[in-house]
C-alpha cells in the first residue's frame, strides 16, 4: 500500500490551511508579483545586479570523491559557491496567514537545501544566496503573506503581536514599512536590517478581514477560529503532551 503523508490533524478551517501549506503536491495561491530586484532589496544582502559573492569555489573546479555527493543534486547556489544568506518573517496572531513553527513546516516540506528555524515570535530560512532569492520571492508573493499582518524583519522584532495599529499594521519599532492610505498600498521604505532604502519597495494592498480569517493557520478564540472547536486537534495535542510528559520517566503502568 502506497505511503500518504500526514500533514496534521483537525477538521476546523485553520488545520485544513496547515495541511495546504505543507503539501507540496499543492500549489500556493499567488497574490502579488515582487519583482527580484525587489526581493533583493528587502533582504539587503546586496545590491542588485551585483556578482554573487562566494563562501567556497565552485564545486566543478573538484570535489572529493563521495557516494553522497553523486547522490544528492546540488541546487545552483550550491554549485557555484554561494554564500549563505537569509529572510526572517514575523506574524500577528490576528489572522496573519502563516506564523513561526508552521512557516518552518512549510519550507522543510516545499523546498530544497534550507534551514529553517522557528524563535521568539519569528522564523527564519537559511540557505544560498540565489537559491534564497527564489524561495523569499515564493513565500513573499503567495498566500503565505499579507502585507499588513506579516512583517519581513531582520532584527529588533518584539512587540508586533501585542496589538494592531488604527490602520490595520502591526507594530514595528523600526517602521520598516509603511501604509500608503490613499492608494491602500504598503511599502517598505527600509531593509529588513533597518537598513533605508534608495526606492520604496511596494508589497501590495492588505487583504480584507473575511480573506485573512478564511486563510489563517491561526488558531484565535476572539478574531478568528477557536482552538478549544476542533476537538480533533485537542484530543491529538494531549496525546503528544501526554507522550512527551511520560517519555524518560519508565511509568510502571
Amino acid at each position: 500500500m502506497a505511503y500518504k503523508p500526514q500533514y496534521g490533524p483537525g477538521s476546523s478551517a485553520v488545520a485544513e490551511n496547515r495541511r495546504k501549506q505543507m503539501d507540496p503536491s499543492k500549489k500556493l495561491e499567488k497574490l502579488r508579483d515582487i519583482s527580484d530586484e525587489d526581493i533583493v532589496l528587502l533582504m539587503g544582502h546586496k545590491a542588485p545586479g551585483a556578482a554573487y559573492p562566494s563562501a567556497h569555489p565552485p564545486l566543478t573546479e573538484g570535489e572529493p570523491d563521495c557516494p553522497v555527493r553523486k547522490m544528492v543534486v546540488p541546487l545552483d547556489g550550491a554549485k557555484a559557491g554561494d554564500r549563505i544568506r537569509f529572510i526572517q518573517f514575523a506574524d500577528s496572531m490576528f489572522n496573519a496567514p502563516c506564523h513561526p513553527y508552521q512557516r518552518s513546516y512549510v519550507e522543510s516540506y516545499r523546498y530544497r537545501g534550507v534551514d529553517p528555524g522557528t524563535l521568539s515570535g519569528r522564523q527564519i530560512v537559511e540557505c544560498r544566496e540565489r537559491d534564497l532569492e527564489k524561495v523569499a520571492k515564493e513565500l513573499v508573493g503567495t498566500e503565505l503573506f499579507d502585507p499588513a499582518r506579516t512583517g519581513i524583519r531582520g532584527s529588533t522584532v518584539h512587540g508586533h503581536s501585542l496589538r494592531l495599529a488604527e490602520d490595520g499594521m502591526m507594530f514595528d519599532m523600526m517602521q520598516r514599512c509603511i501604509l500608503d492610505k490613499k492608494a491602500g498600498m504598503v511599502k517598505y521604505v527600509k531593509n529588513q536590517n533597518s537598513e533605508p532604502l534608495d526606492k520604496e519597495v511596494k508589497v501590495g494592498k492588505p487583504m480584507d478581514e473575511k480573506w485573512l480569517k478564511a486563510h489563517t493557520t491561526i488558531f484565535h478564540s476572539l478574531v478568528g477560529t477557536p482552538f478549544r472547536s476542533d476537538q480533533e486537534y485537542i484530543e491529538y495535542v494531549q496525546r503528544v503532551h501526554s507522550l512527551r510528559t511520560k517519555y524518560g520517566f519508565m511509568p510502571e503502568e
